[in-house]
C-alpha cells in the first residue's frame, strides 16, 4: 500500500546462554549478517561436562558449520561397553558404537570440547557477556500496535539495561527467558519418572575409552573414560517419581541421591564420595519440555529452553545445532520476525515431537524394575557377538536413534556474507563491551546437563 513501510529486518540479537544452542545461533546469525550478543550467567565458558552425541542431521549442520573436522579431532574414541556384576567382573562386552547406537559419520565427544569450538569460532564477530542474566523483558511497541514489534527492552543482574530487535532463550532446560516471556516452567516441564546425575571422579578402575554399567532393580550405575581425559566420569539414575527440591540446591540434590543408592553395590560406595567432592556435579530429572509455541513477541526460544527432549534421549545436542541453523536460516530468509519464528517452529516440530518420543521410550529402559529384565538384558549382550545375523540386529538397536536423528530435512539458506551490524548502537565487536576480564574456561555449574551414555537400547 502506498505510503505503508515494509517492516525492518532485525538486526541485533541478544541470546541468553552460552552453551551449544547459543553459540551455534551466534555463528549463523553473523554469517547472516545480525550483530550478535551473547549474555551468560557463568563467569567464563564452562569448559567441562560429559560426552554427547553428534548425529544424522546434527552431522550435517556441523559440516556446513565447518566444525565437523574439529569434533571428528576431539572425538572420546570410546571403544567398549560393558556390563559388570556387583563384583566388578565383566558380564558382557560390546563395541562402544552399538551402546550409543552411532552409524556412519556419527560420532561423540564431550560436552565442554564442543562449546570450546563453537566459542572460539564465534568470539572474534560475537559479543560475549560473562557473569550476568536477564532479569526483565519489555516488549517497546510503536504507539498502540500492542505487539511488540520495535524490540525488547532488557534489563540484567549486572550490567546496564539495552534494548535488543530480537531476544533468544538458548538457557536449558531450567530457563529463565521462558520464565519471564512464558510463565512458570511448571507449565512445561514434563517428568518421565527417573532422575540422572553427573560427575567426575577419579579413574580408579583404569578405564581406557571403555564404559562400565551396574544395573540393579531401578538404578543404573555407570562410569566411563574418553580419549585424552585422565579422570572418569560417574553415573547414577534411579526411578522416582517427582521429588521437590531447588535445581540450584547441590546439598538436597547429593542427599536425594545418597538415599536412593544407600546399600547398592559395586562402584556406588565409592562413587557417591566422589559426587561430593566434584566441582562439575550434576542433578536433575529426566524431562521433557513441551510447549505449545515457542516464541512470543520479539522472543523466541531456542534448543533445551523450548523442547527439551531429557538426556534419555541422547539427541539435545543435535537437536540444538539443528534448531540454531533453522532459526538462523529463516531470520535470513524471512525478514519479518512473527513470519520466521513461525517457520522455525513447522520445520522443527516434526523433529522435536519423534524425538520426544524416543526419549519417553528410553527414560523407561535406563533403568528396569526387576532381576529377571536385568538378567535378560545380560542374556541378550552375552550372546549378541555369537549370532550369525548380529549386524543386523546391531543396525536394529540403532534404528530408532537414527530415524529420529534424520527426522528433519534441512534447508539450504541464502548465505551473505557477514556485515557489520549495530549491537544497541556499538560500533564493531572488537570494540563492544567485554566480560571483564574476558575470562576464558571455567568448571560447569550445578545444572549444566550432561549427555548420557545408554545400555543398548533393544535389550
Amino acid at each position: 500500500m502506498p505510503g505503508t513501510a515494509a517492516p525492518a529486518r532485525p538486526t541485533s540479537v541478544l541470546i541468553s546462554g552460552a552453551s551449544i544452542a547459543g553459540p551455534a545461533l551466534a555463528y549463523w546469525l553473523h554469517r547472516h549478517g545480525f550483530a550478535v550478543t551473547v549474555v551468560e550467567r557463568a563467569p567464563a565458558l564452562r569448559t567441562g561436562g560429559y560426552k554427547v552425541d553428534i548425529r544424522g542431521a546434527a552431522v550435517d549442520v556441523a559440516e556446513r558449520m565447518g566444525i565437523l573436522e574439529a569434533v571428528q579431532r576431539a572425538s572420546t574414541d570410546m571403544r567398549t561397553g560393558a556390563y559388570v556384576d556387583e563384583d566388578g567382573k565383566r558380564i558382557a562386552t560390546l563395541p562402544a558404537d552399538i551402546f550409543g547406537a552411532r552409524t556412519g559419520r556419527d560420532d561423540e565427544i564431550m560436552r565442554g570440547d564442543l562449546a570450546r569450538i563453537l566459542y572460539e569460532r564465534t568470539r572474534e564477530d560475537v559479543e560475549y557477556v560473562f557473569g550476568d542474566s536477564i532479569a526483565s523483558l519489555t516488549p517497546v511497541e510503536r504507539h498502540g500496535s500492542g505487539d511488540g514489534d520495535r524490540g525488547v527492552e532488557v534489563t540484567f543482574e549486572r550490567g546496564a539495561p539495552r534494548r535488543f530487535d530480537l531476544v533468544v532463550g538458548a538457557d536449558g532446560l531450567h530457563s529463565t527467558v521462558r520464565r519471564l516471556a512464558f510463565g512458570p516452567e511448571e507449565q512445561f516441564v514434563r517428568h518421565l519418572g527417573a532422575y540422572i546425575s553427573a560427575f567426575s571422579m577419579p579413574n580408579e578402575l583404569g578405564l581406557d575409552r571403555e564404559e562400565l554399567y551396574h544395573a540393579v532393580p531401578g538404578r543404573l550405575i555407570c562410569a566411563y573414560s574418553s580419549a585424552g581425559d585422565p579422570a572418569a566420569k560417574g553415573l547414577l539414575c534411579f526411578r522416582s517419581p517427582r521429588l521437590p527440591y531447588g535445581h540450584r540446591d547441590t546439598r538436597a540434590q547429593l542427599a536425594l541421591l545418597e538415599d536412593a543408592f544407600d546399600g547398592v553395590g559395586w562402584q556406588t560406595p565409592r562413587m557417591l564420595r566422589a559426587a561430593r567432592e566434584a566441582d562439575d556435579f550434576y542433578f536433575d530429572g529426566l524431562q521433557l519440555v513441551e510447549m505449545d509455541r515457542w516464541s512470543r513477541g520479539r522472543v523466541v526460544l531456542l534448543g533445551d529452553a523450548a523442547h527439551c527432549p531429557s538426556p534419555a534421549s541422547g539427541q539435545g545436542t543435535g537437536m540444538a545445532l539443528v534448531g540454531a541453523y533453522v532459526l538462523a536460516g529463516e531470520l535470513a530468509a524471512a525478514g519479518a520476525p512473527e513470519t520466521a519464528f513461525a517457520r522455525y517452529e513447522r520445520e522443527m516440530r516434526g523433529y522435536v515431537e519423534v524425538n520426544h518420543a524416543l526419549a519417553r521410550k528410553f527414560a523407561q529402559e535406563m533403568t528396569v524394575d526387576s532381576r529377571w529384565q536385568i538378567r535378560l538384558r545380560h542374556l541378550m549382550m552375552r550372546i549378541l557377538p555369537y549370532m550369525p545375523w548380529k549386524n543386523l540386529v546391531a543396525r536394529k538397536i540403532a534404528e530408532d536413534v537414527q530415524r529420529a536423528a534424520r527426522a528433519i530435512t534441512l534447508r539450504d539458506y541464502p548465505q551473505p556474507g557477514p556485515v557489520a551490524g549495530r549491537a544497541d548502537g556499538a560500533g564493531p565487536v572488537a570494540a563492544r563491551r567485554r566480560a571483564p576480564g574476558r575470562a576464558e574456561v571455567a568448571a560447569p555449574a550445578a545444572g549444566s546437563a550432561p549427555g548420557v551414555p545408554h545400555p543398548p537400547y533393544a535389550a
